[in-house]
C-alpha cells in the first residue's frame, strides 16, 4: 500500500485527490493538512510521497518542501500547481521534488503518477518538462568550472551503472531488477551519487549524465 499525505490550502482539493487516488486501491492518503500541519503530517505518518501545493499562503510550497527534505530518511515529494512556470519548477526540483504536475492532471496519469513516484521514479506532465530541461541547462551553461565532470571519474563502476539508469528514467524497483541488487542497495547507490556529484534530486543526476555524453555502453 502506497502511503500518501496531500498538503494543500484548500480543502476540496484535498477531498478530491483523497477520493481520486484512494480509488485505485493501492493507495492510502494517510494524511491532508494545509501547509502549517504539513510537517507535523508528514512526521506522524511516515508517508511514502507527499502531495504538495505550490502556492498557498506561509508557510507556502517551497518552505514546506526544504522542511520536509531535511528530515531523516525524507519521502519523496511532487508538488502540484495550476503554474508551470520555469520559476515554480526549477526552485522546486532545486529544493529536491521529484515531480512536479499540474492540478488539471487526468486522473489515470495521476494515479500512474504517484506509483512511479513512491517507488522513486521521477514524473513530470509533459507541459512542464522542457521547462525543467531549460532551467537545470541554463544553470549549467551558467557555470565557468565543471566540478561534476570531476566527481565522475570518481564513481565506481556500479554508481555509475545506476546513474545511467536514472538518467534512463528507470525507478529504484526497476533498477533493482535490472543489476539483481535489492532497492535498498539502489537507494544506497542514488544517496552517493546525490552527494559525489552535488545535485538535489534525480533530475540533476539525469541532467549531468547526459551532458557529460555518458551512454549505457559507457557503464563498464
Amino acid at each position: 500500500m502506497i502511503r500518501v499525505v496531500v498538503v494543500d490550502d484548500e480543502t476540496l482539493v484535498r477531498t478530491a485527490l483523497r477520493r481520486i487516488l484512494e480509488s485505485a486501491g493501492d493507495i492510502r492518503v494517510v494524511a491532508d493538512c494545509d501547509s502549517r500541519a504539513a510537517l507535523a503530517a508528514v512526521r506522524g505518518h511516515a508517508p511514502d510521497l507527499v502531495l504538495l501545493d505550490t502556492v498557498m499562503p506561509e508557510p507556502d510550497g517551497l518552505t514546506v518542501l526544504r522542511a520536509v527534505r531535511a528530515l531523516p530518511d525524507p519521502p519523496a515529494v511532487a508538488m502540484l500547481t495550476g503554474f508551470d512556470t520555469s520559476a515554480h519548477i526549477t526552485a522546486a526540483m532545486r529544493a529536491g521534488a521529484t515531480g512536479f504536475l499540474l492540478k488539471d492532471t487526468a486522473v489515470a496519469t495521476l494515479i500512474d503518477a504517484v506509483r512511479v513516484l513512491a517507488s522513486g521514479g521521477t514524473v513530470f506532465t509533459p507541459t512542464v518538462s522542457r521547462a525543467v530541461v531549460d532551467g537545470y541547462l541554463g544553470t549549467a551553461d551558467a557555470r565557468e568550472t565543471d566540478p561534476a565532470g570531476t566527481a565522475l571519474d570518481r564513481l565506481t563502476g556500479r554508481e555509475r551503472e545506476v546513474l545511467l539508469l536514472v538518467a534512463g528514467g528507470l525507478s529504484n524497483l526497476e533498477i533493482a531488477e535490472r543489476l539483481y541488487i535489492t532497492v535498498a542497495t539502489v537507494k544506497d547507490h542514488v544517496r552517493a551519487l546525490l552527494r559525489k556529484l552535488d545535485a538535489p534530486n534525480r533530475v540533476s543526476l539525469a541532467i549531468t549524465a547526459h551532458r557529460a555524453g555518458l551512454s549505457p555502453g559507457s557503464a563498464a
